[in-house]
């Protein structure tokens, strides 16, 4: 299960390396422009995604209970959740450029950042939808369609991004209208990944409407108030959990950016790296809050504790892998995402920390997985609060600030906090698993 949701994920980030890698062609400006606005970008829609996320347990647990179409109906309340918190995110969303300047951003790059920010917003709607039906699909052990998904958005954005970033002018003559293209620099990257975002949705469209729950179970659609507030009940503390998590590295690109250009390259540079190979946990932890979910419906006390400590053992073996990885390889890896010297020479020691975080960042990944399935959001939101804000941040401007250990003392302070949060979250899951857990 886990590997087919860990493909997903990575197909998801995917996107992300890829733009920087294409954009990053044109300079550090430009590199760090999009590093500030997926930041930005996922800072605000990670937490809209949590809160669509409750409705993850809830379908698990009807799976496990032999109800599938109690789960088909929570489906649809996922379904008209993601459309209201899409309309809502969107205002913070558009506002976001405004903090650049004052902040002390190059004026270039917060130009940058904003037109590219601006444009993702028109991708948070299917953003969310994905996430509902992969929930949805998922939890019946339906997974072909996210690789599907996964394969054909990304082969759509890598060609978007080399059309509409470099233009066509550079094109073979029997490419027609193609050659007629634009450079459209930063801005095409933003327009090509939104693309794909639909195209993505389009495919789990299909294989959900493939299921026929609809057809089987009347009225399935209709609004049920009380199930959308349960599902945003467990899921907010899901949205601010991963907001403080992503926002602790959101706040150091930041920090980054008043250190200078080829620092923020290299903060994006080597947090969109180490983010990749960070989807590999996140597919374990999604399977373990199925396996776990689907355990607590069924009341079995035994198959829930086994679910999540596989998980948590299959994280910290697969983010191993990585981190020798970026130990042994930081030139190469580092050389994906840019040609710059500068850039690269910088990224080096920061892929060196990287590798220390990786089993922290795989274990705490793991954590909230395996704790969303028994709907034990709240714990990990504090874990996150605790691990990253009191702890994580102050190490790190101490370090990069105090010390004057600059951009890598910064990730040091990533990695006090990471660390923390992994060990609180294993130790909940210890607690909690050693009696039975009462369903959602």
């Amino acid at each position: 299960l886990a590997v087919p949701l860990a493909a997903a994920q990575a197909g998801t980030q995917l996107m992300s390396l890829v733009d920087a890698a294409v954009v990053g062609r044109l300079g550090a400006r430009q590199l760090g422009a999009v590093g500030i606005g997926n930041s930005l970008f996922f800072f605000l829609t990670i937490m809209a995604m949590g809160a669509v996320m409750g409705v993850d347990p809830m379908i698990a647990q009807a799976i496990g209970a032999g109800d599938p179409r109690r789960a088909r109906q929570v489906m649809w309340q996922g379904v008209w959740l993601a459309f209201a918190v899409s309309v809502l995110i969107s205002i913070p969303l558009a506002l976001a450029p405004l903090i650049l300047g004052p902040i002390g951003i190059d004026s270039g790059v917060a130009s940058d950042a904003t037109i590219f920010l601006l444009i993702r917003i028109a991708g948070v709607a299917p953003f969310l939808l994905f996430v509902v039906f992969r929930a949805y699909l998922q939890a019946q052990n339906i997974t072909r369609p996210m690789i599907e998904a996964m394969v054909v958005a990304n082969v759509a954005n890598l060609l978007l991004d080399l059309l509409l970033v470099y233009g066509g002018s550079s094109l073979p003559e029997w490419t027609g209208p193609l050659r007629l293209v634009p450079a459209l620099g930063i801005g095409g990257s933003a327009i090509s990944t939104v693309t794909s975002s639909f195209i993505q949705l389009a495919v789990l469209v299909v294989a959900v409407r493939g299921t026929g729950g609809d057809y089987v179970f009347a009225g399935i659609r209709r609004v049920v108030r009380e199930d959308i507030v349960t599902a945003f009940r467990v899921g907010l503390p899901l949205g601010l959990q991963m907001g403080a998590e992503i926002g602790i590295f959101a706040l150091v690109g930041l920090l980054a950016g008043r250190l200078g250009r080829a620092e923020l390259a290299a903060h994006q540079l080597a947090i969109t790296l180490a983010s990749f190979t960070f989807t590999g946990a996140l597919g374990i932890g999604a399977a373990g809050s199925v396996r776990v979910g689907r355990a607590i419906g069924a009341g079995d006390q035994d198959g829930t504790r086994r679910a999540g400590l596989v998980a948590f053992g299959g994280g910290a073996a697969l983010m191993s892998i990585s981190a020798l990885s970026f130990w042994l390889f930081p030139r190469p890896l580092a050389y994906l995402i840019s040609n710059q010297p500068i850039v690269i020479a910088t990224a080096i020691p920061l892929m060196a920390v990287a590798a220390f975080f990786q089993i922290s960042d795989g274990v705490q990944a793991v954590g909230a997985g395996v704790l969303r399935g028994a709907a034990d959001t709240r714990y990990a939101f504090v874990a996150n609060l605790l691990g990253h804000w009191a702890i994580g941040l102050p190490v790190a401007v101490f370090l990069g600030f105090g010390l004057s250990l600059g951009i890598v003392g910064l990730w040091w302070g990533l990695c006090a906090g990471l660390t923390v949060v992994a060990a609180l979250l294993f130790v909940r899951f210890l607690r909690l698993s050693s009696r039975l857990i009462e369903p959602v």
